[in-house]
């Protein structure tokens, strides 16, 4: 089987992300608007999130993994990877929810079903015995780990890996290293090498020129802040001349991203931008929300890329072209409700639905 990693649409983002993918629905989309009056968001996020998750509910019979999921032919990208999103998202819903809250609920549902398609860890094991040079068994299981979701087989077999010298010296991105860092806190790991090491050598880390902001950039950037912050779930551990610099330039990304119909970055910027330490940047919420909302079709799911379709048929892009996008667009509608009603908090809790799994 080959390792991938797993975390965005692939490690590039979408097909298409190096470019300009195209106008939306009628034509190029204006970017987002100065003059959106205040609580543009908070007008359409409670609904953003629940057809989201409605749409993902509806089609989780399409993150099943096949019965050769172990064979070397499988394709990981297509099987374990969105199995894996579904799991990390669907755990951060859960906790940056309030309990009882039919999507707090639902959220839950799904990493229940995550969990046991990877028949409560066991998988993962079989997949980490079988590659155990491979990082992307570990960070999949960390994302249930996190959760509160455990294995002590995988584990077992893990603290050993963990601390080999190929394991420290596996040659990967620095925003890659980051999530494989995060990953080892969640587990309860000793971590490889310094996180902030790490992060000063990653594009967002060394503040780069904001105007060479394009597709793998975006997508390593947003992918650096998650790791950094647990999935949002930490915003303080955001420096201050990081959270600075976002500040000042996350607007005009999100305002190029719409006008660029790159839907799915978009939603991972409202993503970093709720992830952020101190009080939420409601003014870019406001005015990018409404518009990625006017995106999302009428049965919840949105596209990566490119033209909204006006079909009203209930599928009206291939799983594969909009399933990480709609998941994306929850889970940071998810973090930009919390931002914009309790700023600055944290979400440390356990869910009431942890057990421990041998």
């Amino acid at each position: 089987m080959t390792t991938t990693a797993t975390e965005g649409p692939s490690q590039d983002g979408p097909a298409g992300s190096r470019g300009r993918p195209g106008p939306g629905r009628g034509g190029p989309r204006p970017g987002a608007s100065p003059g959106t009056p205040p609580g543009a968001a908070l007008a359409v996020l409670p609904g953003v999130l629940r057809s989201a998750l409605a749409w993902t509910d509806a089609h989780r019979a399409d993150f099943t993994l096949p019965d050769d999921v172990l064979e070397p032919h499988t394709q990981v990208n297509a099987t374990l990877k969105p199995l894996g999103e579904l799991a990390q998202l669907g755990s951060t819903i859960r906790r940056t929810t309030d309990p009882g809250a039919p999507e707090h609920e639902l959220a839950g549902d799904l990493v229940a079903y995550a969990w046991e398609q990877v028949a409560g860890g066991e998988l993962l094991l079989e997949l980490l015995r079988g590659e155990p040079f491979a990082a992307y068994p570990y960070e999949i299981y960390a994302a249930f780990a996190g959760y509160g979701l455990r294995h002590e087989g995988f584990e077992a077999l893990a603290r050993p890996l963990t601390a080999t010298r190929a394991w420290a010296h596996t040659e990967q991105h620095a925003n890659r290293q980051l999530g494989l860092v995060n990953s080892e806190r969640r587990v309860g790991a000793v971590t490889h090498t310094d996180a902030g090491a790490v992060l000063s050598r990653t594009w967002l880390g060394g503040l780069s020129e904001p105007w060479m902001f394009e597709g793998p950039s975006g997508y390593a950037l947003t992918h650096t802040v998650f790791h950094l912050t647990d999935w949002g779930r930490m915003p303080d551990r955001v420096p201050e001349r990081i959270d600075g610099y976002l500040r000042t330039w996350l607007p005009a990304w999100a305002d190029g991203c719409l006008e660029s119909g790159q839907w799915d970055l978009t939603g991972e910027l409202l993503a970093v931008a709720a992830s952020l330490p101190g009080p939420a940047p409601a003014a870019l919420l406001d005015a990018v929300w409404p518009v990625l909302a006017d995106v999302q079709h009428p049965t919840g799911c949105v596209p990566e890329t490119g033209m909204p379709v006006e079909d009203p048929a209930p599928d009206p892009y291939p799983f594969i072209d909009c399933y990480h996008s709609t998941l994306v667009t929850a889970f940071a509608a998810a973090l930009s409700l919390r931002s914009l009603r309790s700023p600055g908090q944290t979400d440390g809790s356990a869910p009431g639905r942890e057990r421990r799994t041998a």
